[in-house]
């Protein structure tokens, strides 16, 4: 929890919510992301959509999370800690929805995606790839102190298969540790005990 935001895995129930957001925001997504493409889909896919994405989390195997208002009653976007980059290593994404943009949400979601990183998984090393003509998407990374290691050329194909660069910036929990700023979050376990400690992976 962020004093905006409520961060959790999605559950089943919250495809209405998430077909609501994308559908709103289908013209906003479709220049940055590839799986908007194939939208929109009817509500069963989102479903299991859903079902695959609660499966993934309690399995460790990839941590996708829904950003709601602290009442849970609005989808503001979407997050996640990805597990694609390798060992001691996240990848954050993020979609903020056509009616919360311009807000710094996608911001505070990763600096507390940044601090449940290092503080209570301790992972060595958190990356945020942007496609460089995504402006706004960029400020995120330079805010929360990450550094652009690489513009990988030509190496996204995704979109119908248009050649397109990638940024790769990234933060290494050495330098996290020097800074260690960021805003208030609270954590919580999956019985709803408050995280204090961490218990580490690496």
């Amino acid at each position: 929890e962020t004093e905006r935001l409520v961060l959790r895995c999605y559950h089943p129930e919250d495809a209405p919510l998430l077909k609501e957001a994308i559908d709103k925001s289908i013209d906003h997504l479709r220049p940055w992301m590839p799986w908007s493409l194939n939208e929109p889909t009817e509500i069963e896919e989102k479903i299991e959509l859903l079902r695959g994405f609660r499966a993934n989390f309690d399995l460790s195997k990839d941590f996708f999370y829904g950003i709601f208002d602290r009442e849970e009653k609005l989808l503001i976007g979407s997050t996640g800690l990805h597990t694609r980059i390798g060992k001691c290593a996240y990848e954050i994404g993020y979609w903020i929805a056509k009616d919360f943009i311009g807000n710094g949400y996608a911001t505070e979601v990763s600096s507390a995606l940044v601090k449940a990183g290092f503080e209570v998984e301790g992972i060595d090393r958190i990356e945020i790839h942007v496609n460089p003509a995504n402006t706004a998407s960029i400020k995120v990374p330079k805010k929360l102190g990450f550094t652009l290691e690489t513009i990988r050329k030509r190496t996204d194909v995704t979109f119908e298969n248009e050649f397109r660069d990638s940024m790769v910036w990234i933060l290494y929990r050495s330098e996290y540790e020097r800074m260690r700023s960021g805003i208030p979050v609270r954590m919580y376990d999956a019985v709803g005990k408050e995280i204090t400690d961490g218990s580490g992976i690496c």
